[in-house]
């Protein structure tokens, strides 16, 4: 019998089929397992966020769904346009909480620019600077760039020493676990629960914040390859200005894809990458697929093994010193 060939098409999904079997399942954990009346959605004007709204508004109707926009100062200029495209396309009731003053408050801000400043000494007002890691260049160990731009629009890249690194990062995760206190303080108010956004790749690969927008209590599209997300997003008709927008972390003053910070590849690449690995395709295959060499594939399938290990405290439970009977629930 012959082997079927590896390809791209071995994504392809029944959208229709696969909207209606999510929406069957999130109104059964709604309201058999968290027994919550609605869903809240955090919004971000990209193409994960909009389906999981669109599909919260499919599944319950948009009068039991609030979408929950929440700019700050650094957010890109078209972040809340798009995300209020989002939110007119599936009707469902709109709440925006800029949360830049928030920011100011925990001091994100001022620890954020001394981070910067232990790299470069005279980062200051008017500057706008990002995190960029090695992948382009380097298929081995990863290590960052930070890259800064003066007010006269020129830039300096400098490599990030691991302390700045990781104080730059502690200081950005403000950004999501204030996005999800308030998406927990609307869903508290309204008896809703909150709904997640990851995608496969994002979600096994750990490109989240614990307590942050890693938490959510219905996460329906995190088994779903980004490749596959687009699929829903056409057919729930998300609006194509939202699907045309290169997937960003819209973390940083600077624009930052999430290829230059996290992932080795752009996102259908990796999709490709991270399904060879799950399914036992060899490096040959998703390198003809891909048009990379074996040898760049398996540099890749092992940074995905590195990932998965190095985040895997993102997705434990509290540890327990002790057993604790399991609190069973009706289902």
């Amino acid at each position: 019998m012959t082997k079927k060939k590896f390809s791209k098409n071995d994504f392809k999904i029944d959208p229709e089929a696969e909207v209606e079997r999510i929406c069957k399942k999130m109104r059964h954990l709604l309201g058999r397992v968290l027994k919550r009346r609605g869903l809240v959605v955090g919004v971000s004007g990209g193409v994960d966020s909009s389906v999981t709204l669109g599909l919260a508004a499919k599944a319950l109707g948009p009068d039991r769904v609030t979408a929950l926009l929440m700019p700050e100062r650094h957010s890109a200029e078209d972040t809340l346009s798009l995300s209020k495209l989002a939110v007119d396309q599936f009707g469902c009731e709109q709440i925006t909480e800029d949360i830049t003053g928030t920011l100011e408050a925990v001091g994100h801000y001022r620890r954020y620019d001394a981070a910067v400043r232990r790299v470069i000494p005279e980062y200051g007002d008017g500057w706008k600077s990002k995190i960029i890691n090695s992948n382009a260049e380097n298929k081995g160990l990863t290590f960052f760039y930070l890259i800064a731009e003066r007010p006269d629009k020129s830039v300096i890249k400098e490599r990030l020493p691991h302390g700045p690194y990781l104080e730059i990062v502690a200081a950005t995760n403000f950004k999501q676990r204030i996005r999800k206190m308030l998406e927990y303080y609307h869903a508290d108010r309204l008896n809703f629960a909150v709904c997640g956004t990851p995608n496969r790749l994002e979600y096994d690969q750990g490109f989240f914040v614990k307590n942050g927008d890693g938490a959510a209590d219905i996460k329906p599209i995190a088994h779903l390859y980004k490749t596959q997300v687009y699929q829903l997003a056409a057919y729930l008709g998300v609006p194509a200005e939202i699907c045309n927008r290169p997937p960003t972390t819209d973390t940083y003053s600077l624009p930052q894809g999430q290829d230059e910070f996290y992932f080795s590849l752009a996102y259908d690449q990796m999709d490709v990458c991270l399904y060879g690995k799950n399914n036992g395709v060899t490096v040959e295959e998703v390198a003809a697929v891909i048009k990379l060499t074996p040898e760049q594939i398996q540099a890749i399938f092992d940074d995905i093994g590195r990932k998965r290990s190095t985040t895997q405290y993102l997705h434990l439970p509290p540890l327990l010193v002790d057993d604790v009977p399991e609190i069973k629930y009706s289902a």
